[in-house]
């Protein structure tokens, strides 16, 4: 047996969008149910993000601690950031990620995974990208502001992150999938059979 994702599309009877943000909104769509009724639905609409596991020669994995505002709490996160042009290439976008956030440039990249981070209650799509073979990038230090300015940065042993991870005090989305993925990885073909950066991504499909 297949276990594999498959797209699908139900109709959509009537949509409005009763709230527009900066970079996000919400949409309600009267959706047709299998046995013909028509049901409600709202959700966020998300332009999608990437996400990079920055990986050193000694283990560890470049984090940083940043203050979320929805749940109340600093959270140890790995670089990411959102997608704010339309059809942009994914991976040049984790490139400047990592680079505005830490500084840092890598040489070998591959797509760890792809995940739809809250798929019953928003659209986001996240591309998650293994960086490996990494340095101090050139040119001066990104301006960071908002929460940013108060942003810690460490790098932390894969292995302390899996403990954090199971024993509950790791909760960033995005760590803990990639975190456990490169695991994963390790234990199978390893990293290197990942696929490459610029792997198709159809939740978000890209120029190449």
């Amino acid at each position: 047996m297949t276990i594999k994702d498959t797209p699908e599309a139900w109709e959509v009877r009537a949509t409005d969008t009763p709230f527009q943000g900066n970079k996000t909104s919400v949409r309600t769509d009267d959706v047709v149910m299998p046995d013909g009724s028509v049901v409600r639905r709202d959700y966020q609409v998300h332009p999608g993000s990437v996400a990079v596991l920055a990986l050193d020669d000694e283990g560890r994995v470049l984090v940083l601690r940043q203050y979320r505002h929805p749940v109340r709490h600093k959270l140890w996160e790995i670089p990411a950031g959102l997608l704010d042009i339309p059809g942009e290439n994914p991976l040049h976008a984790a490139q400047r990620e990592l680079y505005e956030e830490a500084h840092v440039k890598a040489e070998d990249w591959r797509v760890l995974t792809d995940v739809y981070t809250t798929p019953g209650g928003c659209d986001e799509a996240v591309r998650i990208f293994l960086a490996r073979d990494l340095s101090e990038a050139d040119g001066e230090r990104f301006d960071v502001e908002d929460e940013e300015a108060d942003m810690e940065l460490a790098r932390v042993p894969l292995d302390d992150l899996v403990r954090g991870v199971l024993a509950g005090e790791l909760h960033n989305n995005c760590l803990v999938v990639g975190v456990l993925s490169l695991v994963a990885a390790r234990q199978g073909d390893g990293p290197d059979s990942l696929r490459p950066a610029e792997a198709p991504w159809p939740a978000r499909p890209f120029e190449a």
